[in-house]
């Protein structure tokens, strides 16, 4: 089944208009990407509205279509026309890891379903609630949970990491064009268990494996 994307065009209000990408222009390089990648182009939200505005009704109209499974993940010409605040990215790349849907940008190429993306994808998640004041306790919480990872593994009966022949059946699934819900959906209605003993897949667990994985030569 092709990629489904829906594309979200913006342009800011006070931008100077010989340096914004316009909403038209902004849609051709998107279909192009699409027309190459063998990717469908679910549906268009546009607007004209501050990228420093994290409350933008075509924003939120792309990230609905996606919980309603309308679509597998937002697809932008710039990850600019996303949000200007790093902060609003991390939260929003969390969003989408939680609820299971992508985010793709053409400039520069960051794609949450691919190997390096989901690598910068899962940095971003861990910083979305952080400050400056909270990053001390932060680690102390990552030592905890690791100490804490340490002790489960030496129990009995509680798998703890991916089984390889599991990996390399989910990068072939993978490879073969399938998307992280189509793999997820493969394996629960096949009753697999997840490494932790689970039994539901969600799309953040595939791109942890999937980044851990190594590369066939």
């Amino acid at each position: 089944m092709a990629r489904r994307l829906i594309a979200y065009l913006r342009v800011g209000p006070k931008e100077v208009s010989a340096e914004r990408p316009e909403l038209d222009a902004q849609l051709a390089v998107i279909r192009t990407a699409c027309a190459q990648n063998d990717w469908e182009l679910a549906g268009v939200e546009q607007e004209v509205r501050s990228g420093r505005l994290r409350r933008r009704q075509g924003l939120r109209g792309a990230i609905a279509a996606c919980r309603a499974g309308q679509a597998d993940g937002i697809i932008v010409a710039r990850l600019d026309r996303l949000t200007y605040d790093l902060e609003h990215l991390a939260e929003l790349v969390s969003v989408a890891g939680r609820d299971g849907f992508s985010i793709v940008s053409l400039e520069p190429a960051v794609d949450l379903d691919s190997e390096q993306g989901a690598v910068v994808g899962a940095v971003l998640s861990a910083a979305a609630g952080w400050s400056s004041r909270s990053i001390v306790r932060r680690a102390e919480a990552i030592a905890r949970t690791k100490a804490e990872d340490a002790i489960v593994s030496r129990r009995p009966g509680r798998p703890t990491s991916t089984p390889m022949d599991l990996a390399e059946r989910i990068r072939e699934m993978r490879d073969r064009g399938l998307t992280l819900q189509a793999i997820c959906d493969t394996l629960n209605r096949e009753g697999v268990p997840t490494p932790r003993g689970g039994a539901l897949w969600r799309p953040t667990s595939l791109r942890a494996i999937l980044a851990a994985s190594p590369t066939k030569p």
